[in-house]
């Protein structure tokens, strides 16, 4: 077992201390251990045949030895020396191997390994190095923002527990920063732990940004040198803040629209690319010379056509840095005259008319009853086809949104008109008469009749259309009878009668009303007969000024034909004289 010896406590080893010699070729050996781990020393020595015991020292800084471990060659035990700072660390192998656990900066010392024959002491000195990685650096106390053109502290660079010191070098986007006066300042220090001799290091980097600055990291390294040589371990990347004043003022129109009419809501919103943004702003609206000092933003709500004009925002201690921006509020009046629910009389006179006042150009569609009309209505003389429900509709297509719609509800009473009209049947067994009426409200119907006879089937009735239906019933009549027919509304009751003879008794037929349908068809027909006539009468005319024209040209070629004959004649008379003459 390992036990403590005093240093002296052999009378040869007291006697040959002092003439202890190095073993002849060797020089300083150094071992490089990590911090925590075990220090291994061997020897170096060739253990001699009478070798007595071997023992290690270390050697304090004025020179004197302090030993730590001892073992004999014969017992083969182990002792260790009583060093507060090495119990419990030491491991003394056979080959006179010393190991030292739990590497730490005081082990940074000078060792010698002692072999001791009867004759001779036998030294070996090992030189101890240990080193310690630092921590990986970090960046801390960091400014919360930087602003520009201004020289301030960015943050603290730092790295703890090295050994030896390191140096601490910082970075902007990768390059390395060098002090320069007025722009870079860096601060070095360094601190030890009295307990541990462990180094800590700080570097602090003032720095005066600028907007290039702005998203770029920056990063800060140790560089330490260990067993394997220079080691350098970078921070994390920081991105700061940065702070600069606004040099730009836009004003804009919330929420965005390609135009703005009457009854919204908008809202003006002043932005200043500073960073950060202004908060307030001041608001000039269109006529007032004053501002009005609100937040970013500022809501107009229920604009009218008043409100048109130019928009302006400012900073509030910049005056002189604003934007303006041009509102349009568009309008659109439509006035109906009349408007509403109208009763009027069959044939009276109704002018209508429809009036629009809007921003821009607008589009104005008519409608009745749903259906679009080509123009707008007019009505000279008022029929029962005119009444219905109609629409005047304007809109500014360029403006969503902006619609106005007025209505006319046209009502035409008149009071009822009666015409009867009688057939016979080709059978000659029954007639058919109806009743042919025309009003508004729609009259009621109600048939007489007197003499003898009867009714071959109840009364049919035609769909009220446009004023107009009719009631028709049919009779075979034994003797002559009198029909008569009674239309009533709430204008006025009218009554008809038509006098109908016995069905053995041949007369001559009415016939019915042209419905208004036919009116057409046969107002179409006479407007296509006048057409074709017209067009016969166009052609002929056209003949007959082709057919003036040339017998006109015939009769001029045929005086210069008579004239050309008349001169040849007398050219042949004169011919003739000169003849006589001669002779």
């Amino acid at each position: 077992m390992a036990s403590k010896v005093s240093p002296c406590s052999r009378l040869v080893f007291c006697l040959l201390i002092s003439a202890a010699v190095l073993r002849p070729g060797l020089g300083w050996y150094t071992v490089n251990s990590a911090y925590g781990d075990t220090i291994v020393m061997p020897c170096r020595l060739d253990v001699p045949q009478n070798l007595m015991f071997g023992k290690w020292k270390y050697e304090k800084p004025d020179g004197s030895p302090v030993f730590i471990a001892f073992r004999s060659s014969t017992k083969k035990s182990v002792q260790y020396d009583d060093v507060p700072e090495y119990k419990d660390r030491l491991s003394l192998s056979e080959n006179y191997t010393l190991s030292i656990a739990n590497a730490k900066i005081g082990d940074e010392k000078r060792f010698v390994c002692m072999l001791v024959t009867e004759d001779n002491v036998f030294e070996a000195p090992t030189l101890v190095k240990v080193f310690k990685q630092p921590s990986k650096p970090e960046i801390v106390n960091k400014a919360p923002f930087l602003e520009t053109e201004q020289l301030k502290k960015l943050g603290d660079c730092i790295s703890r527990d090295s050994y030896p010191d390191g140096n601490i070098t910082w970075y902007r986007n990768g390059k390395v920063l060098q002090p320069v006066d007025g722009e870079v300042a860096i601060l070095f220090k360094k601190e030890i732990d009295p307990g541990t001799h462990l180094y800590t290091m700080t570097s602090s980097l003032e720095y005066k940004t600028t907007k290039s600055d702005i998203q770029m990291p920056f990063t800060c390294s140790v560089t330490h040198y260990g067993p394997s040589g220079q080691k350098t371990i970078y921070s994390e990347q920081e991105i700061f803040d940065i702070y600069y004043p606004t040099e730009q003022v836009t004003i804009q129109v919330l929420p965005p629209k390609n135009a703005i009419k009457e009854g919204d809501n908008i809202t003006l919103q002043c932005l200043g690319n500073g960073n950060p943004p202004p908060e307030e702003f001041l608001f000039y609206l269109p006529g007032q010379p004053e501002g009005i000092r609100s937040s970013n933003t500022y809501t107009l709500t229920d604009v009218r056509r008043n409100a048109t004009g130019d928009y302006r925002c400012s900073l509030i201690d910049k005056r002189n840095m604003a934007a303006s921006t041009t509102i349009t509020v568009h309008y659109l009046d439509l006035s109906l005259n009349p408007s509403g629910e109208v009763t009027k009389q069959i044939g009276d006179t109704l002018p209508v008319s429809c009036t629009i006042s809007a921003s821009r150009n607008a589009t104005v569609v008519w409608m009745k009853d749903n259906i679009r009309l080509r123009s707008s209505p007019s009505f000279s003389s008022l029929h029962y086809q005119d009444a219905g429900n109609y629409v005047c509709e304007t809109a500014l297509q360029e403006v969503e949104g902006l619609k106005k719609r007025e209505s006319l509800t046209l009502i035409v009473e008149g009071k009822p008109q009666i015409k009867m009209t009688k057939k016979t049947d080709p059978s000659g067994l029954s007639k058919t008469i109806i009743c042919h009426v025309e009003g508004f409200p729609k009259p009621a119907i109600q048939w007489t009749i007197t003499g003898s006879g009867s009714v071959i089937n109840q009364t049919e009735e035609s769909p009220y259309i446009n004023g107009r239906y009719y009631s028709k019933i049919i009779i075979s009549p034994e003797e002559n009878v009198t029909l008569t027919c009674t239309a009533e509304n709430q204008l006025e009751r009218t009554v008809n009668s038509l006098n109908v003879s016995a069905i053995s008794i041949p007369e001559h037929d009415e016939a019915d009303d042209i419905s208004d349908e036919n009116r057409e068809k046969v107002n179409d027909q006479a407007k296509l007969i006048v057409g074709i006539v017209v067009g016969l009468l166009l052609a002929a005319l056209v003949a007959g000024v082709v057919y003036w024209l040339y017998m006109k040209k015939s009769k001029t070629a045929s005086k210069h034909v008579n004239k050309d004959l008349g001169n040849m004649e007398e050219n042949k008379k004169l011919e003739e004289n000169n003849h006589k003459t001669e002779a």
